[in-house]
């Protein structure tokens, strides 16, 4: 034995990640209980910063990185370090990453209600926050790969290829996705327009679920579940298979969020084909996982752990079945914009992350406490509880999905909608959204109890900071015996295997971005659309800040149901100015892409002020607060250079004279509203927002105005030239 080392396992991390992981699972879910209420009870929107619009981003960014993310890093502590038979590799930087984690949380729960954001769905935080995360996913990646070169084991369990897989491709994601241009200190526009803003949005977002929220908890699973049945993993093969095909088909699925969009056909096709392939090795790591159990089925019944593992992997296995049927045009055409997309979503939320991750604590408190679980039939409760929380949620969104898109599609015998007024179908799912509630209020009901067990559990032991371990020394890697799987070599060659995972994953978006980017017949354009006036400008980055792009889409399909109710379908040449582009994916509201000119400029103000005087039964919350907050025009300048960099055309030295523009422009606005009898001020956000409204979908009808740009050489010192 006199091989053999000494040394422990940092417990104190693996502590600390999991307080964050309960902290974070209570504040996410509450302020999703919020968010649920408002879409019933409007007058809940009480303040600016408090809105659905500030707060839905908020409750997407606290559930996906905060909860899942301390989760995530929680299980990979504990089980990376017991997989290597070796510490991680330097505390400071554990402790570094810890803090440097909650300090990204905490900005973003501060920055997303003030209305600082990016547009971009779960990529919301702005440019300086995304440093911050870059930086400390460098840590996270030292201290991971630190601790794999310096292990006593051989071999590297099949838990540590999804962990590798999982860090090279969200670094690869989130740096792509991130390009943006700065104007401000929190305010920047993406590097990306329209149709190509798209594609890397949603070839982020779909991976941001694949890479996030998917594989690492496989590599959880892959540890965790054993360990809790005390029974090997049903397959090694079938691990292997599971994880190349995985990783490989995943990264190309993320079109099918476009369907029957702008976007390319060819690239349509691709998402849905290699999203219907990823079926099966998504249901290849589902069987492994619950045939691991196969003889402790008897065990299930009274093991709270196993009944979360169970419940988890069962809910991966519908969401991961869901996800390829939705990606096949036809059910695409019923569920895209609808809250059938927010069932399928919760279900992966709630039942695989969520559950996974409860089952994890319930798992590892007794061991690094030193204790007993303090209350099993508490645990039992928390489980009920959140079962029930999901069927309460997810079933009547179903219904409600199917609802709204049955409605929006029918027409009358003589051939015209049936539903012409959008407020019908609102009003029609309301009841859905009541039953939703429930749902999240017993989802969270289950989580404060389980948060109160795991904190008496904590209470009633002794945390062993430093658990005593021991192992021979590794003195080098051994050539593969002629016994071994052929798979062997690359499990015993960490950096061999980071680098192959890297080409697997980043394939898919070569071949994809290539052709969108570098191909203009990709994105033919349309010699009537011209940029944003600066005042237009202005009333767009209000709509994004307001997060109006959560419930309204701008993104027309070829369908006879959308055009008869919105005006002509939409084309790719419509967005090259759009950074970022504004397609949505949830039609709460109407689709606004041909709401220009729609109604007058005083219907908007109206609306704004308060929507039910315009829309009887909305569910919007009001904007007053435009009319009352001053139009920051000092950024103008910045804005106008922003976009010139980014390529949008506006005529050299524009910059200078864009500030007198917008208040030309919103003189007319404010002239307009006054002959309604209407008195605001010139100066207001309203303004800008109701030119932005007014703006949209003109460029294709032919019919703008006060929206072309002509070189001040030609117009002396004016620089925009009013056309009828």
């Amino acid at each position: 034995m006199s091989n053999t080392e000494h040394f422990s396992y940092d417990n104190k991390i693996v502590r600390n990640f999991a307080y964050a992981t309960a902290l974070w699972s209570l504040v996410g879910m509450l302020v999703g209980i919020i968010v649920a209420a408002q879409l019933v009870m409007p007058e809940l929107n009480l303040f600016e910063w408090i809105t659905f619009g500030r707060l839905r981003p908020l409750h997407t960014n606290a559930v996906i990185f905060a909860f899942v993310g301390n989760g995530i890093f929680m299980g990979v502590y504990y089980s990376l370090q017991r997989l290597m038979k070796a510490r991680m590799f330097n505390d400071t930087l554990s402790a570094i990453h810890f803090w440097g984690w909650q300090l990204i949380i905490v900005f973003a729960a501060i920055t997303l209600p003030l209305g600082f954001s990016s547009g971009k769905e779960y990529a919301e935080l702005e440019w300086p926050i995304d440093i911050m995360i870059t930086l400390i996913w460098v840590v996270f990646g030292i201290n991971m790969f630190g601790t794999i070169l310096k292990r006593r084991e051989k071999h590297l369990y099949v838990a540590v290829w999804f962990y590798i897989a999982t860090w090279i491709t969200v670094a690869m994601l989130h740096i792509v996705n991130s390009f943006a241009m700065p104007y401000a200190a929190f305010h920047s526009y993406s590097w990306y327009a329209g149709v190509q803003d798209a594609l890397v949005q949603w070839w982020y977002g779909h991976n941001a679920v694949a890479f996030f929220l998917t594989t690492p908890y496989l590599g959880l699973m892959y540890y965790f579940l054993p360990k809790a049945a005390n029974r090997p993993v049903y397959s090694y093969r079938l691990s292997i298979i599971h994880f190349w095909a995985l990783i490989f088909l995943y990264i190309w699925a993320g079109p099918h969020h476009l369907l029957y969009s702008a976007l390319p056909d060819w690239a349509q096709s691709l998402g849905t084909v290699f999203s219907i392939m990823l079926i099966a090795p998504s249901w290849g790591g589902m069987i492994n996982g619950l045939l691991t159990l196969r003889g402790a089925w008897d065990k299930v019944r009274d093991d709270a752990v196993l009944k979360f593992f169970v419940v988890a992997v069962t809910a991966y296995g519908m969401a991961t079945f869901e996800g390829p049927l939705l990606s096949i045009k036809s059910v695409n055409a019923i569920s895209h914009y609808t809250d059938w997309t927010i069932a399928h979503v919760h279900i992966g939320a709630l039942g695989w992350n969520g559950f996974l991750t409860f089952g994890v604590l319930y798992w590892l408190f007794p061991r690094i406490f030193q204790t007993k679980l303090f209350s099993q039939k508490l645990a039992s409760t928390h489980f009920w509880l959140g079962t029930l929380g999901i069927l309460f949620y997810a079933v009547p969104l179903y219904w409600a999905g199917i609802t709204q898109s049955f409605m929006w599609k029918e027409f009358t015998p003589e051939g015209i909608l049936k539903y012409p007024n959008f407020l019908e179908t609102v009003n029609a799912i309301l009841p859905m959204y009541w039953l939703r509630l429930v749902g999240g209020l017993l989802y969270f009901t289950g989580t404060a109890i389980g948060v109160y067990n795991l904190t008496k559990t904590a209470q009633q032991g002794k945390l062993l900071a430093n658990e005593p371990a021991e192992a021979p020394a590794l003195s080098a890697i051994t050539h593969v015996g002629k016994n071994d799987h052929w798979h062997r070599w690359i499990e015993r060659r960490p950096i061999q295997l980071l680098i192959v995972s890297f080409v697997a994953v980043a394939i898919g978006g070569v071949i994809e971005f290539v052709p969108t980017f570098l191909i203009k017949s990709n994105i033919p354009t349309i010699a009537s659309v011209k940029p944003y006036t600066p005042l237009e400008l202005h009333g767009r980055d209000i709509y994004v800040k307001e997060g109006c792009n959560t419930c309204h889409s701008q993104m027309i399909r070829p369908f006879r149901s959308e055009t008869e109710r919105y005006g002509e379908y939409s084309k790719a040449g419509e967005f090259v100015y759009d950074h970022p582009f504004q397609w949505g994916s949830k039609r709460t509201g109407p689709d606004l892409a041909r709401e220009g000119g729609k109604y007058p400029d005083s219907w908007h103000y109206n609306h704004m002020d308060d929507p039910r005087t315009m829309s009887p039964g909305s569910i919007m919350p009001s904007y007053a607060h435009m009319i009352d907050n001053d139009l920051d025009v000092s950024t103008t300048a910045g804005k106008i250079r922003a976009m010139q960099t980014l390529g949008v055309p506006y005529p050299e030295g524009y910059d200078k004279l864009a500030e007198r523009d917008v208040v030309r422009q919103a003189k007319v606005i404010q002239k307009s509203l006054a002959n309604d009898g209407i008195k605001v001020s010139d100066k207001k956000q309203i303004i800008a927002v109701i030119a932005y409204l007014q703006r949209l979908g003109k460029d294709i009808k032919g019919d703008e105005t006060f929206t072309r740009f002509t070189t001040p050489e030609t117009t002396g010192t004016d620089s925009l030239q009013t056309i009828k």
